[in-house]
């Protein structure tokens, strides 16, 4: 494709750009095809002067802008016609009567041009393969030999002129490199407009962008982002409130646990120093789960007296009670002297 010669659209420019992407070459340039304008402009005024230039035809005719040219830069059909035959080539009007009665394929010609509304653009094949080299597009568009008439078709029943190109066309790269190989296109060209346009959208983006990390004092921070802050905050509270429920429950219990050892040690004679001797204690807990069990058997079965013996008793205990129920034992007994020793205050 990169051998393949395509000028874009410039201006209304587009009678240049279709003559030199049928060439394959900068052969025309604006200045050539407005001389050969004023050529022809001559040439129709020296007709109408036969006429007489006093005639009312004449004055008319002066008073009349060219149709070859303007200043947009459009030429005629007249004006590209002279331009080929320079280059010994002619222009036979494919959509007459004339012509389909040959009943020539069109994959059998060589090239095209073709136009509507003063937008002029070739369509020729080069080495094995057509491409539509409309200036209009952002390339050459690769078209197949199966869908050729077609598109020629939609042309005429578009409005199309369309116009074959007859003669021996001059040399170019791009048709000696496509004899040997065959190219594929894997995107389209788009229309010169439409890519402006894209481009367009695409700077209206990047502003409206700018403007949102302004409002938000240059921190780039968009909207997901934020919310994805909110959740993160949001979580680290739930984390701090459940850690702080934790150390609440942790402070309970070690006050339970110091309330429990005061009341020990205020209403049980101490028979060793300021603690209870490990006697004491082993028998307050044996005490303490005689009860627990007492209120756990069903009436009408009363529990056997248990083992009295302190080496009986602490292996039947350590083997039937994991930590966790010794743990929560402990807790339970601890609350129930707490609620004990309140009652205690309230009755002084």
């Amino acid at each position: 494709m990169e051998s393949i010669f395509h000028e874009k659209q410039e201006g209304s420019l587009c009678a240049q750009h279709c003559l030199n992407n049928l060439l394959q070459g900068e052969y025309f340039s604006p200045v050539e095809l407005s001389s050969i304008a004023h050529q022809l402009d001559e040439e129709e005024r020296m007709r109408m002067a036969e006429g007489g230039v006093t005639s009312e035809d004449y004055r008319t005719f002066l008073q009349q802008p060219s149709g070859n040219m303007d200043d947009s830069g459009f030429f005629s059909i007249q004006v590209i016609s002279n331009a080929l035959k320079v280059w010994g080539l002619e222009l036979i009007l494919f959509n007459s009567p004339e012509y389909q009665r040959l009943r020539i394929d069109p994959i059998n010609e060589r090239s095209f041009i073709c136009n509507y509304k003063e937008h002029w653009f070739t369509v020729r094949k080069l080495g094995k393969q057509w491409f539509n080299l409309n200036s209009l597009l952002t390339g050459p568009e690769l078209i197949s030999d199966t869908y050729l008439a077609l598109f020629l078709a939609q042309l005429q029943q578009e409005g199309y002129s369309i116009f074959v190109v007859k003669g021996d066309l001059p040399d170019c790269e791009a048709d000696q490199l496509l004899q040997m190989i065959r190219v594929q296109q894997m995107h389209r060209p788009k229309l010169i407009g439409e890519e402006l346009a894209q481009l367009k959208e695409q700077r209206v983006q990047k502003t409206d962008l700018e403007r949102v990390l302004e409002a938000n004092d240059g921190s780039g921070m968009l909207d997901e982002d934020e919310e994805d802050l909110q959740r993160a905050l949001a979580l680290s509270r739930q984390e701090i409130d459940l850690e702080d429920e934790e150390a609440d429950l942790r402070r309970a219990i070690q006050l339970s646990m110091q309330g429990t050892s005061r009341n020990i040690c205020q209403d049980t004679p101490q028979t060793s120093g300021t603690h209870l001797t490990s006697e004491e204690l082993r028998k307050r807990r044996e005490a303490y789960f005689e009860k627990q069990q007492q209120q756990q058997d069903p009436p009408g079965h009363p529990c056997e007296k248990p083992n009295t013996s302190s080496g009986a008793l602490d292996s039947d205990l350590g083997d039937a009670m994991s930590e966790e129920d010794m743990l929560q034992a402990a807790v339970t007994m601890s609350l129930e002297t707490v609620r004990s020793n309140f009652k205690t205050e309230g009755k002084k």
